[in-house]
């Protein structure tokens, strides 16, 4: 398939929160329970390294960062986000969206990247370690689900080797 990736803008809001329902109701994407309005969700991102896969009009996944901490020491640290709309899966719109999402926090001076993934979401880990993040350990029984499971967390990072 042929996409572009480009700048997430807010009016790309509705398609991204679809694709993020879409990853909430996995139940193994993240421990948030319902999408935000884009007022919050913009509040708990970066502006800088958002992005989205676009064929013409069509949004086909999203990848954003968001900070680990409000001390400056640690402004160079960022989570990691990624979610690919379920009907787009499985066509490497992952790997480029989190690829350019790696070379584009560099640029922003980020030199390291970090990711909380539910152990069950084997395919995030996969495309994780596709782009060069390592499993660090995990944190057991983390999160409990509106169903009532508890779910442990694997750490993963991915240090810059251009910037840091």
């Amino acid at each position: 398939m042929d996409f572009t990736i480009e700048k997430m803008e807010p009016a790309d809001w509705p398609q991204v929160s679809t694709i993020y329902s879409a990853g909430i109701k996995t139940g193994i994407a993240t421990f948030q329970r319902d999408v935000p309005s884009w007022k919050e969700w913009d509040q708990s991102h970066l502006k800088s390294c958002r992005f989205v896969a676009r064929f013409n009009d069509v949004i086909l996944g999203w990848a954003a960062l968001s900070p680990t901490s409000s001390r400056c020491v640690y402004a160079g640290v960022a989570e990691v986000s990624v979610y690919i709309d379920p009907e787009y899966k499985h066509q490497g719109i992952g790997t480029k969206l989190l690829k350019n999402l790696i070379q584009q926090s560099e640029k922003e001076g980020f030199w390291s990247l970090q990711a909380g993934i539910i152990k069950e979401n084997t395919h995030s880990r996969e495309l994780h370690q596709k782009c060069e993040f390592r499993e660090l350990g995990f944190r057991e029984r983390l999160g409990q689900m509106s169903n009532e499971k508890w779910h442990d967390v694997v750490l993963m990072e991915r240090r810059s080797k251009a910037v840091g």
